[in-house]
């Protein structure tokens, strides 16, 4: 079967990109990493991705101001020209419009540092260790207008050590994210109709 054309989303330095690459070579995988796509020029995840052999583009947000819409459509088209099938948020820093999630409604996914519904939004693990949570975690989630509310796909715990900061339990967490969001994509992309 001929695997699913994912493209990612960046903004940084993308090493949950990273990880979706190095998954995407092992036999058998549902999906292939068509393009890897970034708002910021500078994101170091795109060296990576070049050195990794995946096409790369970029479509600046600065030049667009508060006009989300029309910077969504230029990185729509650029996501259709290159036969994107699902796309993958891996650490883009954007807050989509409902354009682009209706867009990709049931095909858009994103990986967050917390146990959805819990601590949606940025200071995930800070907030965690303000609470007193014993458990930390990740969540895998389809993208809808709410911000981090969409169906949960997947999950995984991280246990909260004592003495933990957020950069600590911030780390700890990273390396779950990174075996979590492969396991996940390729499970949605197995079961899409082709």
């Amino acid at each position: 079967m001929t695997p699913v054309r994912v493209a990612v989303l960046i903004s940084g330095r993308g090493s949950n990109m990273a990880a979706l690459i190095e998954a995407a070579r092992a036999p058998g995988c549902p999906y292939r990493i068509a393009l890897v796509l970034s708002n910021k020029a500078g994101a170091e995840g795109l060296d990576a991705a070049r050195l990794a052999g995946i096409e790369t583009a970029v479509v600046d947000s600065a030049p667009y101001g508060k006009d989300r819409e029309a910077h969504e459509r230029a990185v729509d088209a650029v996501l259709r020209d290159h036969g994107v099938e699902v796309v993958a948020l891996a650490g883009y820093m954007r807050i989509l419009s409902a354009w682009l999630v209706g867009a990709w409604a049931g095909r858009m996914l994103n990986i967050h540092p917390s146990l959805l519904p819990k601590y949606p939004g940025l200071q995930t693990h800070a907030r965690a260790l303000e609470a007193g949570d014993s458990v930390a975690g990740c969540s895998v989630h389809l993208v809808t207008e709410g911000m981090d509310e969409g169906p949960v796909l997947a999950q995984a715990e991280v246990p909260v050590l004592e003495g933990d900061t957020p950069e600590t339990l911030a780390e700890r967490v990273l390396s779950v994210e990174h075996r979590l969001y492969p396991e996940t994509l390729s499970r949605f992309c197995a079961s899409l109709p082709r």
